[in-house]
């Protein structure tokens, strides 16, 4: 082992100020230098090892694209160069189409490319009502694939694997949805990989409160990064021009209100609050925009 030896590898799991890095399918424990925290999964990283097991980030490669999300007082990296965002929502327990929205939103900003996932087709009670609310989404062109991920596991895998080939993805989505079923299902090692990663860490039994990425099987290149369930994804770090740019139906009348600096909240003569009127623009979704506009105006960091 050369002690000061300089490697590159993938952060492939963070917990807290605790990294894991993958350096040629070895896994070193990892620390950055000081108190910053500003590393997420996904990033290349250069390190210098310290010991067998163990090395300190020195640099983040540039990153290709980085997905966040943020609350009034500080922001919470959720991936780093990944391409492809998949949003697991089921016949039940009943999706939040805030998070929903929320979402699309930081994948517009960030320029990831989103997806939706319909899970549990199976429950045909619940699939009408589900689907009348994914397709609000589908309406706006994100595409949205239907599963079953526990009765029907090989459609669900035929469904999703070929989405996955050669991309690098991340899944989220609410307890309860069944995204670790899916994941179980196109890495069938994943549980391992788990305890594994939780060991290295030293996590102890925290196996689900940390984001981790996996290889998918085969040599396609192809990885998935699951995080941690939640129930907020606050966006305050975007701002004005941003927000307005990240909602894909406002595209086609942004540039279109009597004012050029028009908020489209309450002017006269507004091409978005047009379009809402017209039933072009869901009232939902502008109702989100201006709940997120106020937000902006709190940051404190």
């Amino acid at each position: 082992m050369n002690k000061n030896e300089a490697l590159t590898g993938t952060i492939v799991a963070a917990h807290g100020r605790h990294y894991l890095a993958e350096v040629d399918g070895e896994f070193l424990q990892c620390v950055t230098r000081g108190k910053k925290t500003n590393v997420a999964v996904g990033d290349i990283v250069h390190l210098k090892r310290t010991s067998n097991d163990q090395a300190v980030i020195e640099k983040i490669a540039e990153r290709t694209t980085l997905l966040y999300r943020s609350d009034q007082y500080k922001s919470k990296l959720l991936a780093a160069n990944i391409t492809r965002l998949f949003i697991v929502v089921a016949t039940e327990p009943s999706f939040a189409d805030d998070l929903v929205s929320r979402a699309l939103v930081a994948c517009e900003a960030a320029g990831v490319e989103a997806h939706l996932i319909l899970n549990k087709v199976d429950v045909e009670e619940l699939l009408a009502r589900a689907r009348e609310r994914a397709a609000l989404y589908a309406n706006l062109g994100y595409p949205l694939h239907e599963v079953s991920a526990k009765a029907d596991p090989e459609g669900t895998v035929a469904t999703l694997m070929p989405l996955l080939l050669g991309e690098s993805s991340i899944f989220i989505g609410q307890s309860g949805m069944g995204k670790s079923s899916m994941i179980n299902l196109l890495v069938p090692d994943a549980d391992i990989a788990v305890r594994e990663i939780s060991e290295a860490l030293d996590t102890g039994k925290h196996t689900t409160t940390f984001t981790r990425l996996y290889r998918l099987p085969g040599d396609s290149g192809g990885n998935i990064i699951d995080s941690p369930g939640f129930q907020e994804f606050g966006l305050y770090h975007l701002t004005e021009g941003m927000l307005e740019r990240a909602f894909v139906e406002f595209k086609p009348f942004l540039g279109g209100c009597k004012y050029y600096n028009c908020r489209h909240l309450a002017e006269p003569q507004c091409a978005i609050l047009g379009a809402v009127a017209e039933g072009k623009i869901a009232p939902i979704r502008h109702a989100l925009y201006a709940q997120l506009l106020h937000e902006s105006e709190q940051t404190l960091y």
